[in-house]
């Protein structure tokens, strides 16, 4: 299946998932209880329903040359079951006519067991590990009783029965009894054959309107999107279920041809098997090379048709699972390994044989719908092979766990394809904003903020190395984006985005800022409340450094009323207030009001991460600062253009040299009035 479904649900911040009480599981008992027991008619239900998938695009073809409904699905049901009818009996035959041929082959048999035992009798491997084994099935197994004496004077042991004879009488048979006993084992698949025709053929007829039921069972409050997720997810699965019965249908003619050529008998019964048995994932293909090779051992009186055989098993596998497959459905059938086995393993144990073939379809069917219908979201997020988490929240959950190595790799995998920017705007800091939202909330105590921030800061050490730029692509680089979650499907596109806005950030030349601005900071990158704050001020100051201007980091702590003496009046061109939680607004004002006292020539840029645009403006508004960002590349952008224009003055001759500095709106004026204004990054 192809990796990637659109996908109309999950926001940044999801909804407590649901826990599984006791009515989740009584109802989970009661459908697997119904699903065995009305299993007679289910199993005909969902054969018809995956050969409907399979029928459905023939039969839209048929229609399209403007031959109705009624001629279209009623040839191509009958020929698809014309085509089955005959499979089935060419492969009956071929199994009758092997059978017959079976005793040629004993000597051929025992001539080879005997080599294997060995040239004299006891001498070889397998008589001497029989032997061994009747010893100790002797040694295990219950001793024989010793007979007792006889005490004298007993009386003597009675003398033991003589046998009564016994005859075997044959009885008649009335011609009725075999009439029926030779139709029974006939009877059934018979009539399940005919309920998938009835099912099937209605199924095509009906499916407009099954569609539409199915939408309104999906939800009818939002038709555009459900009508199209359904007909997307119904366009999909035809295309997968057809194409997988054509590629199995080939591998089993190849099978058939390459037998043929080597020479093991029946060739065709073998084609048939593994068209049948390539169905069944991982196992299908050594189950229907079983057969084969055994007969090539018995056939041969060498083991050259043997070695011939497993050898073209292996070659053909190995061409169709790993080259032929994954160009045509992608890398991956949409489903974990584990799930698969699950299933298969499920389905089996309730349907049989029959559950072993279509339990593959069935999942995939199951998964798609999860995909694209909120109610059976569950099914995709136990069964999909895509991650249950975004990439930011899986940033987060590691470093709430306090495992900065996993974040570490994580990153570094990101950054092979991306910028650092990019990944720190849309992945840390979407990170962090999760940690806020808890912290709201009193989810996260004191001991939990400490192991975030130190996980981070040990995160930001090891990304010092990386370069600012958007790398050269690279193939590895796109593991980020088949591993993407449910709820990351427009990543890409905001990626793009994120990369060439972080491309055009401009880079300051050595020695722009004059003799010594390393040792004196122009960009202050000061945490807003907390420690997540900081964490956000550290990424930025990261990037500013990254393009040529210094920063320096403080926490929260200095903009209290004692705090603030120790930042040096006229030590910053620029400050930066970095916020990730917004909502006491009367905070990040009296913030700006104490930093303009100290600072009263510096620009003042409030940094609103997990904000929109429109939001953070309004914050620069009541706040009354003069810059506001949403985005860590908006806020360096701010910086990086003001410090573009400074000249290397000396200390003292004004923050922005030959230029005036940046005009205070007037009263009643928008904050920001007469700047130019930032380009944020499209939010996702």
């Amino acid at each position: 299946m192809p990796d990637s479904y659109s996908s109309p649900r999950r926001g940044q911040v999801d909804a407590a998932a649901p826990s599984i009480g006791p009515g989740a599981l009584i109802t989970g008992a009661v459908i697997v209880a119904a699903l065995y027991v009305g299993r007679e008619v289910l199993v005909p239900f969902v054969l018809a329903v995956i050969l409907s998938f399979v029928l459905a695009i023939p039969v839209r073809l048929l229609q399209g040359w403007g031959l109705g409904r009624v001629l279209p699905v009623t040839a191509v049901v009958l020929l698809a079951f014309l085509a089955i009818g005959g499979i089935t009996a060419l492969l009956v035959g071929q199994a009758a006519e092997l059978a017959n041929d079976l005793p040629r082959y004993q000597s051929t048999i025992r001539d080879k067991i005997s080599a294997l035992k060995g040239a004299t009798a006891g001498s070889g491997p397998l008589e001497r590990l029989g032997d061994m084994l009747q010893e100790l099935a002797k040694d295990l197994g219950p001793q024989p009783s010793t007979a007792q004496p006889q005490t004298p004077g007993a009386p003597p042991a009675a003398a033991e029965p003589a046998p009564v004879p016994v005859e075997i009488a044959k009885t008649r048979i009335s011609p009725l009894a075999a009439i029926a006993a030779f139709v029974a084992p006939v009877v059934k698949p018979l009539g399940t054959a005919a309920l998938v025709i009835v099912f099937t053929v209605f199924m095509l007829m009906q499916r407009e309107d099954l569609r539409n039921r199915a939408i309104r069972l999906a939800g009818s409050r939002d038709l555009q999107r459900t009508t199209a997720a359904m007909d997307e997810a119904a366009h999909r699965l035809s295309r997968y279920f057809l194409v997988q019965v054509l590629l199995n249908a080939a591998f089993g003619a190849v099978v058939g041809i390459g037998l043929w050529l080597i020479g093991v008998p029946s060739p065709i019964l073998w084609g048939i098997l593994s068209f049948v048995s390539r169905f069944v994932p991982y196992v299908g293909v050594a189950l229907a090379a079983g057969g084969p090779l055994l007969l090539a051992a018995a056939v041969d009186p060498s083991w050259t048709m043997l070695l011939m055989a497993a050898g073209f098993f292996i070659c053909i596998e190995f061409g169709v699972g790993q080259i032929v497959e994954p160009l045509i459905f992608g890398r991956s059938t949409g489903l974990t390994p584990l799930a698969v086995l699950g299933c298969v393993t499920f389905w089996t144990w309730l349907w049989g044989p029959v559950g072993l073939i279509i339990a593959m379809p069935l999942t995939v069917c199951l998964v798609v719908l999860g995909r694209h219908v909120e109610q059976l979201e569950f099914l995709d997020v136990m069964l999909g092979d895509r991650p249950p988490l975004t990439v930011a929240e899986v940033f987060y959950q590691r470093i709430l766990a306090g495992d900065a190595g996993e974040a570490i790799e994580q990153a570094e995998l990101f950054l092979k394809e991306h910028s650092l920017a990019a990944y720190y705007d849309e992945v840390a800091v979407k990170g962090l904003a999760l940690g806020q939202v808890d912290l709201a909330r009193g989810a996260l105590d004191e001991a939990a903020l400490v192991r975030i921030e130190e996980a981070s800061t040990q995160l930001i050490e090891e990304l010092a190395e990386h370069e600012a730029d958007p790398p050269a692509g690279s193939p590895e680089g796109k593991k980020i984006e088949v591993k993407r979650a449910a709820g990351d499907e427009d990543l890409d596109q905001t990626l793009d985005s994120a990369d060439a806005a972080a491309g055009e950030l401009p880079t300051l030349p050595a020695g722009a800022l004059g003799p010594g601005a390393s040792d004196q900071p122009a960009v202050l990158c000061v945490a807003g409340r907390n420690g997540l704050d900081l964490v956000s001020a550290r990424m930025l100051a990261q990037i500013l450094e990254k393009h040529g201007l210094p920063a320096r980091v403080e926490s929260s702590d200095v903009l209290s009323t004692t705090g603030i003496a120790r930042i040096a009046t006229g030590s910053a061109r620029i400050v930066c207030l970095s916020y990730l939680d917004t909502s006491v607004t009367v905070h990040v004002r009296f913030a700006v009001r104490r930093l303009r006292r100290r600072l009263p020539d510096a620009l003042v840029v409030i940094g609103s991460w997990g904000l929109g645009t429109a939001e953070g403006e309004g914050l620069c508004e009541a706040a009354r600062s003069d810059r506001c960002a949403s985005r860590l590349t908006d806020a360096a952008r701010i910086c990086l253009e003001a410090a573009a224009g400074w000249t290397a003055t000396p200390a003292g001759t004004g923050p922005y040299g030959d230029r005036p500095a940046p005009a205070k709106p007037a009263a009643g004026q928008p904050a920001g009035a007469g700047q130019p204004a930032a380009r944020p990054l499209v939010t996702a």
